[in-house]
């Protein structure tokens, strides 16, 4: 069973191609289930250019129920949202409360002091964001990937979201701690496991300057020793995007011993083998 459950669309403003496009792409990649996550807005006016306006949300569940009639024959179609998770009140309930397949919580963000370095709130840094790379060469590496972590361990904790998003994301651009990876990760890892989130195998860190996926093979191997499910996402910001590196995702969550990946409908979890 092929599953590709992180996927964008132009709705999300940083991303091209329309519905149709995505769904005849997918169904050239032979996908069996294929689910849309496009951005959620986030309040206060975090980041409003890469991602939907609040009043778009119901355009979009619309269109996706249409697109799903329209090739039920062909490919079992998802709707989602990737939702920001910042640590106090910014997401909105119109997110959280929609009859939905999934949510996908992510983190795109951390806190920090110094309002010189966002352009969208002076309380976060927008860390994957390579407008602001040149912070990285500012910060205590090891700093930074622990408040990743942290976020992640809140994020979980929430109990708001059904999958991790991109689960070592703050890796994007190639800076590591000279901490273990493991021992900094490890209690995230166990507040995902508490809350029965599932975590996505993202092939999109492939397609960036860490030459990865989300996650590395240690940290899903820690995922497995907790018994945690998986899925599959390729983060699709284009058509071409869709499915690739598939295989390698596929091959390392087979390698690390996953026999099963899962999928949600109406919020509840389905498993498939795989």
């Amino acid at each position: 069973m092929k599953l590709d459950l992180h996927n964008h669309t132009s709705r999300c403003n940083h991303a091209t191609g329309t519905l149709e496009e995505y769904i005849s792409k997918a169904i050239e990649h032979t996908i069996d289930i294929y689910g849309f996550s496009c951005h959620a807005p986030i309040k206060q006016g975090i980041d409003p250019n890469n991602r939907m306006a609040l009043e778009d949300i119901s355009s979009y569940i619309e269109d996706i129920k249409n697109i799903k009639k329209k090739y039920q024959k062909k490919i079992k179609i998802l709707a989602g949202f990737e939702v920001d998770y910042l640590k106090g009140d910014y997401i909105y309930d119109e997110v959280l409360d929609q009859n939905i397949d999934y949510l996908i919580g992510s983190v795109h963000f951390i806190p920090q002091n110094n309002s010189k370095f966002s352009i969208f709130n002076p309380k976060f840094w927008g860390f994957d964001n390579p407008e602001f790379i040149d912070q990285y060469e500012k910060k205590d590496i090891d700093k930074i990937w622990v408040d990743y972590f942290d976020s992640i361990k809140d994020m979980a904790k929430s109990k708001k979201f059904d999958i991790v998003g991109h689960l070592d994301l703050i890796k994007i651009f190639g800076f590591k701690p000279k901490r273990e990876i493991i021992d900094i990760a490890t209690p995230a890892i166990q507040e995902i496991k508490n809350s029965n989130m599932t975590v996505e195998i993202n092939s999109a860190g492939l397609r960036k300057p860490a030459c990865e996926q989300y996650p590395s093979k240690e940290l899903l191997k820690l995922c497995f020793k907790y018994d945690i499910d998986i899925t599959f996402g390729s983060d699709a910001h284009k058509t071409d995007d869709i499915s690739k590196n598939f295989e390698i995702c596929l091959k390392l969550a087979k390698d690390v011993g996953y026999k099963k990946a899962v999928y949600f409908e109406n919020r509840v979890k389905k498993v498939v083998s795989i």
